[in-house]
């Protein structure tokens, strides 16, 4: 029988009242401190009602008008513990037993109730560390079945049931990052994308993500979880093969006792159990394998997103946003009106000027740009014949010192003599100054050196160049 039907019908009344908020803060108060508590037996319902008018002393509840409730009973600063005590009770969130040993009613949380009141506290802590939720909880979860002598199958849950929330965490991130595209690309001020970005640095998922990324390092476990999945699915592959081996052994036998007959029944369970964890490993592993994939699309997100608000600010510092400045509006409004002699008086009012404003004219300090365009007159082109092409502007200008270019070359030298392999450039700069190489090599070139240009070579970014070997 499932919690969900032992919901009473008045449970969800709470999620109708006003004071919803009120009775969240009630129960998580009296949740926390039964927990507490240095009795053994519960809380009474006069220690509930205490904790209840703590919690009222620090809302902030206005009393200066008559309050009631969905029952229509009036509230006020001395009976509203004891009915928000007695509406839990009767809606089911709580329930009362009598305790003969206390002499007084009891307050306990059914199972329902305490998932509830759980997650009310996750709502109103600020401080969500999300174990479940975590590269780490997973490689615990392995090592721990990895060092199990019982081999219990419940810990392979446990990590496939953490590996899922993990792949659900990092799908609500990309989900959260979407929306933060929209809104930053309806931002037309730098202010508004400073809201956004501020918004995005600050929200849940941006912690979780920094957890992510630092304390629970998705690439410091990675391999280690793969490692874990590996052992543990040789293991037992391994312990399988002895089970049934054992069990053939048994079947051999043409009668065989009592006690023999249990061994038998004892390997099959134990066959059947590492079936089942073989195929538990097996989905943890396609699950991690689908949390990689949504971690790299993540980060990619990421980088995107502080690329794409970088260049929205280079173009609102750029361009502007004229069509929001309100300086920018009044001046229109004063160019266009035929009362902007009056607008200005009543401007200076507002503003109260300590001197008399003045109108900008041509000959002011600020003067308005020149927005004609040149017209345009077409030249004749001059005929030179002893004009040459000015090559020297195609010219690579250098962008490295002779000797950094000279610790390259010694780099990648062997018994004097220059040799490019697929691992020589390694970065454009390392591009660059091959070619500069190249270039002084030419330019010098004599009989005793020797300039051979081969096929062309490929590294590991895909960046193709030339195999060149220079002998001195």
């Amino acid at each position: 029988m499932n919690l969900i039907s032992k919901i009473p019908k008045d449970f969800y009344k709470l999620f109708a009242s006003k004071y919803m908020n009120y009775y969240q803060r009630f129960l998580t108060a009296v949740y926390e401190e039964s927990g507490r508590s240095y009795s053994l037996l519960g809380l009474t319902e006069r220690e509930c009602r205490l904790i209840m008018n703590e919690q009222i002393a620090a809302e902030t509840l206005d009393w200066s008008e008559e309050q009631f409730d969905e029952e229509g009973e009036l509230l006020t600063r001395s009976n509203m513990a004891s009915i928000c005590l007695k509406h839990l009770e009767d809606w089911g969130w709580l329930r009362r037993d009598y305790d003969e040993v206390l002499d007084s009613y009891v307050v306990s949380f059914p199972e329902y109730s305490q998932l509830f009141v759980e997650l009310f506290q996750r709502l109103y802590s600020e401080e969500d560390t999300r174990e479940r939720e975590s590269v780490l909880a997973v490689y615990s979860y392995l090592y721990t079945y990895s060092s199990d002598s019982e081999k219990n199958n419940d810990i392979l849950k446990s990590a496939l049931q953490a590996s899922r929330s993990l792949l659900q965490m990092l799908s609500n991130m990309q989900e959260g990052m979407r929306g933060y595209f929209d809104e930053l690309s309806r931002q037309r001020s730098f202010l508004g994308i400073q809201e956004v970005l501020v918004k995005e640095m600050n929200n849940n998922e941006s912690r979780k993500y920094a957890i992510l990324t630092t304390t629970d390092s998705f690439y410091r476990y990675k391999e280690a979880v793969k490692e874990l999945i590996d052992r543990n699915l040789s293991e037992n592959e391994v312990r399988k093969q002895e089970l049934t081996g054992r069990r053939r052994e048994l079947a051999e036998l043409d009668s065989l006792p009592a006690e023999e007959r249990i061994e038998s029944r004892r390997l099959e369970h134990a066959i059947r159990l590492a079936d089942e964890a073989m195929n538990i490993i097996c989905l943890i592993e396609r699950e991690f394998d689908a949390i990689e994939r949504r971690y790299n699309k993540l980060i990619e997100q990421k980088t995107l997103f502080a690329s794409r608000a970088a260049a929205r600010i280079r173009y609102i510092l750029m361009e502007g946003a004229l069509e929001e400045d309100p300086t920018a509006v009044l001046v229109k409004l004063l160019n266009e009106s035929g009362h902007s002699a009056e607008i200005l008086e009543k401007l200076s009012d507002r503003m109260h000027l300590t001197e008399p404003f003045r109108t900008v004219t041509g000959q002011s300090l600020a003067r308005r740009r020149n927005t004609e365009k040149a017209v345009f007159t077409p030249q004749a082109v001059a005929r030179d014949a002893e004009q040459q092409e000015d090559l020297d502007e195609f010219v690579l200008k250098p962008l490295y010192t002779r000797q950094e270019i000279a610790e390259f070359r010694s780099k990648n030298e062997r018994n004097g003599t220059f040799m490019v392999t697929e691992d020589t450039v390694r970065s454009a700069e390392d591009l660059e100054k091959l070619f500069f190489v190249w270039q002084d090599a030419v330019e010098i070139a004599d009989d005793a050196r020797k300039i051979e240009i081969g096929e062309d070579l490929q590294n590991r970014d895909g960046c193709c160049f030339s195999a060149l070997t220079i002998h001195e």
